[in-house]
């Protein structure tokens, strides 16, 4: 009987130890987290309307003080680079699962989970501010979710002219009597309705390493981007200085002329694609 007992007790331990040797070499696919912290600088944006006490006041590199009232942006395309370069997409091209609207005033928008990441170390991550040329239509019918998230009254993140996403919507004031600031992003189209071109690509693609890398298996990591709305106005590739008006040189608020003037913030949103590939985003840490 004792040894019977004996044979059994090491049965049921040779059987643990291989199941636990068999979980610890599986991969198993867990999610990240991407959050996002809108800040001016290294304050965290708080909102606000033309008199309020409380908004998040900055001041740019000309010297013009300004704060937020409306805050949203884009993301799409968004892929993941492993440790050993491979390079891991992320439902690139399926904006109802692969795309959101980070909206400041809405913090459940702030944080995207990524789904059924394939275990590893990954040191980089790639995204869209905006929408890539190719998907940048009102598709009601393929992306019913995405379009309806952008369309919703309190997002209003699609052009009045139906061609396409806004990428960038910012609202705000400027200088001590309260200007309007107004500046919205986004591609354009050239010539007449059922023969447009593409005119100004507003979609900029972003690069950021990571400072550690972020391993996904037991653990589901969080990656904290930092969107420095200072570099707006103050950014790596220019330095504007916000005049209202319907002149050329104008850009406080839309206009007819402004798509030259939108380029500038826009580069400095999102980069210029050649010197500067991270715009107002870096990685303000990887937590595993």
């Amino acid at each position: 009987m004792k040894t019977l007992t004996k044979y059994f007790l090491l049965f049921v331990t040779l059987s643990a130890l291989l199941s636990c040797s068999k979980d610890d070499d599986t991969p198993v696919a867990n999610n990240i987290t991407l959050h996002f912290n809108n800040t001016f600088k290294n304050t965290t944006i708080v909102l606000g309307d033309a008199n309020s006490s409380t908004a998040t006041v900055n001041t740019s590199a000309e010297g013009q003080i300004h704060h937020f009232s409306e805050l949203k942006y884009v993301i799409s395309n968004i892929r993941l680079v492993k440790a050993d370069g491979g390079e891991i997409p992320y439902n690139i091209n399926d904006l109802d699962k692969g795309a959101t609207v980070v909206n400041h005033s809405k913090p459940q928008t702030l944080d995207f989970t990524l789904n059924n990441i394939p275990a590893g170390e990954y040191k980089q991550i790639s995204f869209g501010l905006g929408v890539k040329p190719e998907l940048n239509k009102l598709d009601q019918t393929r992306f019913p979710k995405f379009y309806a998230e952008a369309g919703a009254n309190d997002t209003e993140m699609m052009w009045e002219w139906g061609t396409g996403y806004r990428f960038t919507k910012i609202e705000g004031f400027y200088e001590a009597d309260h200007k309007k600031l107004s500046i919205h992003t986004g591609s354009t189209v050239e010539g007449e309705e059922g023969a447009y071109t593409q005119g100004v690509n507003a979609y900029r693609d972003i690069t950021l390493p990571l400072p550690n890398n972020a391993i996904v298996g037991k653990s589901a990591p969080k990656i904290v981007i930092k969107a420095d709305f200072d570099k707006l106005l103050s950014g790596k590739t220019n330095t504007i200085k916000l005049s209202t008006g319907t002149g050329m040189g104008d850009n406080a608020t839309p206009n007819i002329h402004t798509a030259l003037q939108m380029v500038k913030f826009v580069d400095n949103l999102g980069g210029n694609g050649l010197s500067d590939i991270s715009g107002i985003f870096s990685i303000a840490q990887v937590e595993n």
